[in-house]
């Protein structure tokens, strides 16, 4: 497990479009969250220790923005052919044990992912209305093992604020995951094999 931070996509950046298969077998695109004062892009994975460690938080969050109108959806994009458990099938269990109640896509050849610059699970960004960049960065400080509690308290002020107009304020804290398992030979320029301290 490499330890690595977001990339921290610039701020103002327009949300790079995507159409990927649900677990549901459905087609779903950027095209489809038009009307979302905000939406949240996740990029996560069944196996990681830190996806894990903030699961049943991001299921409750996930819930909780649909129900203020803000539209969430997650992507997968690790190498399935070296990380089994993070397979389209297993996908499909994750979300009926988990209970998450937003789409979970397969990005299988990872050009989603490149176009985000997204660097870890879990990785996460927040769009408003206009879907340009409000905010880049960490759920919480949780992480597994420091006793932080997970509260999802840094991207719930961001939805917060973007579904109310405002900015959100910086600093926003880098979100600290194991790096995307990229297809040997389509690692992108950005990936830094040593990770983070």
């Amino acid at each position: 497990m490499v330890k690595t931070a977001s990339t921290m996509l610039p701020l103002g950046t327009t949300a790079p479009d995507f159409s990927l298969l649900n677990v549901d077998s459905k087609t779903v695109s950027l095209a489809d969250f038009a009307d979302a004062k905000a939406l949240v892009v996740i990029f996560m994975c069944n196996h990681c220790p830190f996806v894990k460690h903030l699961a049943s938080g991001l299921a409750e969050f996930g819930r909780e923005c649909q129900a203020k109108g803000a539209a969430v959806v997650a992507i997968s994009s690790n190498d399935v052919a070296n990380y089994p458990d993070d397979s389209p099938e297993q996908m499909v269990h994750e979300v009926e044990n988990r209970g998450y109640t937003f789409p979970y896509l397969y990005d299988e050849d990872q050009s989603v992912a490149q176009a985000y610059k997204a660097a870890c699970t879990p990785d996460f960004y927040v769009f408003d209305a206009d879907k340009k960049l409000a905010y880049r960065g960490q759920f919480d400080a949780s992480r597994p093992g420091n006793d932080v509690p997970v509260t999802g308290e840094d991207l719930r002020k961001a939805v917060d604020a973007v579904l109310a107009g405002q900015e959100v304020p910086e600093p926003h804290m880098p979100s600290i995951g194991c790096n995307i398992k990229w297809i040997a030979g389509k690692e992108p320029a950005y990936f830094n094999s040593a990770g983070t301290a």
